[in-house]
């Protein structure tokens, strides 16, 4: 049966589930064998670890709260030997997950080493969590954030015009979201979505709303697919084929909606990945594909 803009096998994000089979479709850890999420959170720290220790790194404020911070990995000769560091490098930022109330910029550094070998600087977005800022808050604080990168850009020796987005759960909502409040001079140059949430409305009603304080008007209004999304850049949709199938119809309803808008889009399915180790191929497959999607 057709689905979300007549693609074959689609089913429309909204349907009537009861309440405990909509708090486990959007509880990615439903998905592991003993629900335990935390050795992922481990495995984003070591590797943040080890990438800040290999790379020289810059902090840049955009913002007045503690919070309002990147991290900027710019590879050197000696950071990267042998990538390509000729002229303003390009420049990769990436916008972390946890349900818009959980981790940080400290654990979202994994993909710096990778980027620094394709000659790319990293860009690790913090923001301020719920429920100490509403959801439209964090909105803003990216965009403000994706700014303050191009602004300082020029004077690090990076190219604000050679920009992508990425984000992965959560953080690829708010990538989307984003782009969608940027003015279209802004907006990156190409985007990569891990695994997000782009309809809220299902959200709420469960756990994962406790925080974030969502009724149905700022749901609506919060959700990417509620607005057009004519003039998105390239884009690479991507999820872990072991996620839930709610977590699965909104990547593929996204796709469906770029699609129909005319935007550059790449659906993948990545194989024998979960919610939470499908942002390891971040860098390099997913940057690869877009770069060749990019033109």
């Amino acid at each position: 049966m057709p689905g979300a803009n007549g693609q074959p096998g689609r089913q429309p994000i909204g349907v009537d589930l009861a309440a405990d089979e909509r708090e486990r479709q959007y509880s990615p850890s439903s998905r592991l064998p003993d629900g335990d999420f935390g050795p992922f959170i481990d495995e984003y720290r070591r590797r943040s670890d080890a990438a800040r220790d290999s790379q020289p790194t810059i902090t840049l404020d955009y913002g007045p709260k503690p919070s309002n911070t990147v991290d900027i990995a710019i590879p050197t000769p000696a950071s990267a030997p042998g990538a390509p560091l000729d002229g303003p490098l390009p420049i990769h930022v990436f916008i972390h997950g946890g349900y818009w109330q959980e981790l940080s910029k400290h654990e979202s550094f994994f993909l710096a080493r990778e980027s620094a070998n394709r000659g790319h600087a990293l860009a690790a977005v913090d923001y301020t969590l719920a429920p100490d800022a509403t959801l439209d808050e964090i909105v803003d604080e990216c965009c403000a954030a994706i700014a303050a990168i191009r602004v300082a850009a020029a004077g690090h020796g990076l190219d604000p015009q050679a920009l992508i987005v990425s984000g992965s759960s959560a953080g690829a909502h708010l990538a989307a979201m984003a782009t969608l409040r940027l003015a279209a001079t802004d907006r990156p140059a190409g985007l990569i979505l891990v695994s997000g949430v782009y309809r809220l409305e299902p959200l709420i009603g469960t756990t994962i709303n406790d925080a974030v304080g969502l009724d149905q008007t700022t749901a609506r209004a919060l959700s990417p697919l509620a607005h057009p999304v004519d003039g998105f850049p390239p884009t690479i949709v991507a999820y872990g084929d072991d996620e839930t199938e709610e977590f699965k119809r909104q990547s593929r309803a996204m796709v469906d909606a770029l699609t129909a808008a005319g935007v550059a889009v790449s659906e993948v399915e990545v194989p024998d990945r979960n919610h939470f180790d499908v942002v390891f191929d971040i860098e390099p497959d997913l940057v690869d594909l877009l770069e060749r999607l990019m033109g």
